[in-house]
């Protein structure tokens, strides 16, 4: 019996994908971890592989659809030795994506009843079938949707479809208001609508539900980093090339050391239930197209600052390129923001929910400090850690920076 080919769930809070590209095609002999498809998720666009083994049967979700909602079967896979000639005279079509149906469909169940049709039968009346990509490029390339003839299954309008039109009329699909938002006063100047991937929905909808019910409070520390800066130049002379220390891998090993010292704050906030952390799990906020990632450095008071340096490299370079997997961005303890490279000396940032605190760091800069009663400077670094007051209190928030000011200020006790 054909084996279905499912959307799958790639993180937490995926709740639909878009299928990018299809790897294996109709009548590809597959083996079990072949990957089959790309699909881009509210966090990356990662591969998907098979367990099973046989022969690509059909593709029910041609490439380019958006908003494929998670458990709906999007392929079948037909079983070693298993004849195709039950898909020879039929298609299965599932039906319409929830909420991106044309006018007069009724949207699909999460997990939808798949339809059994003869292969001859065609849509009726005035509904035409097209992926949600296809009609948003067809509706701001102004291609009326009904005049095509849809080259993917069971005759359904795909995205190559309506670029085919458009590069016959010679027009260029430029993302445009159809009519003025309800926020708009009507007196803008010209504005395009730019389209939001799955990632920035989810970060946008993650942000404003932590702001409305985390509450929040801040705490900021002024760090001398004067010899975190000596201790990493000697360090990188005598790497000699082969590794080469930044001072956000020494922030990196520092959270680490403080969660072990300070186990209050390696802690979350779950169903009204604290969970406090045996291991410091530092999750990294890097900058990627569209959005950001945070992936984890896991049990970092236990690695060395070359080890964690080689390791935050790797992840961010499979970070920007997409490819991170879900093991390697989920389950952080303590999230870590630092936007010194960008010339920011002091900001807060947003708690990333079930943690308990983000430490947002700021560029180091030379600033006048009294020491002895005297005048001088001093390399300064200004870190603001947020905290969730219901799992974090202020006399805990403030020690947990006491004690990384201790550290940040003395590298040798980073070995110690």
């Amino acid at each position: 019996m054909p084996i279905e080919i499912l959307m799958p769930a790639l993180s937490p809070t995926m709740t639909e994908g878009n299928l990018v590209k299809w790897i294996k095609r109709e009548g590809d002999v597959v083996k079990s971890g072949d990957v089959i498809a790309e699909i881009e998720t509210d966090k990356a666009t990662m591969e998907v592989d098979t367990p099973d083994e046989g022969r690509m049967g059909k593709i029910l979700v041609p490439e380019g659809t958006e908003g494929v909602p998670v458990n709906q079967v999007i392929a079948y896979l037909l079983e070693n030795g298993e004849d195709s000639s039950a898909l020879e005279n039929m298609k299965t079509v599932a039906a319409p994506e929830k909420a991106k149906t044309p006018e007069g469909i009724q949207p699909a169940p999460s997990k939808p009843d798949l339809k059994v049709v003869p292969t001859h039968a065609e849509p009726s009346g005035d509904r035409v079938f097209a992926t949600p990509l296809a009609r948003r490029l067809a509706e701001t390339g102004g291609v009326n949707v009904q005049s095509l003839s849809g080259s993917g299954p069971h005759g359904r309008v795909v995205k190559a479809d309506v670029e085919q039109a458009l590069s016959q009329s010679g027009s260029t699909p430029v993302l445009r208001a159809a009519q003025p938002s309800s926020l708009l006063s009507g007196y803008e100047p010209t504005y395009d609508i730019l389209p939001v991937s799955n990632m920035r929905k989810v970060i946008a909808r993650r942000l404003m539900e932590a702001k409305q019910t985390v509450p929040h409070f801040y705490l900021t520390v002024e760090c001398d980093i004067g010899a975190l800066l000596k201790a990493r130049e000697q360090i990188n002379e005598q790497a000699n090339g082969a590794y080469k220390l930044s001072v956000n891998d020494f922030i990196i090993k520092v959270c680490a050391q403080t969660l072990k010292l300070v186990p209050e704050a390696n802690a979350s906030w779950i169903n009204d239930q604290i969970y406090q952390y045996k291991s410091a799990d530092v999750a990294v906020a890097v900058a990627i197209d569209g959005g950001l990632i945070t992936p984890v450095i896991r049990q970092a008071e236990t690695k060395g600052l070359k080890d964690i340096s080689l390791e935050m490299k790797a992840l961010a370079a499979r970070a920007r390129e997409g490819k991170l997997r879900p093991e390697e961005f989920q389950g952080g303890t303590f999230s870590l923001s630092n936007l010194g490279m960008y010339g920011i000396t002091q900001f807060s940032a947003i708690i990333n929910p079930p943690q308990g605190c983000i430490l947002a760091v700021g560029g180091g800069e030379e600033r006048p400090v009294v020491r002895g009663g005297k005048l001088t400077t001093a390399m300064m670094m200004t870190c603001t850690l947020s905290v969730d007051h219901r799992v974090v209190d202020g006399a805990v928030g403030a020690n947990f920076l006491k004690v990384f000011k201790e550290l940040i200020e003395n590298p040798v006790r980073m070995i110690l």
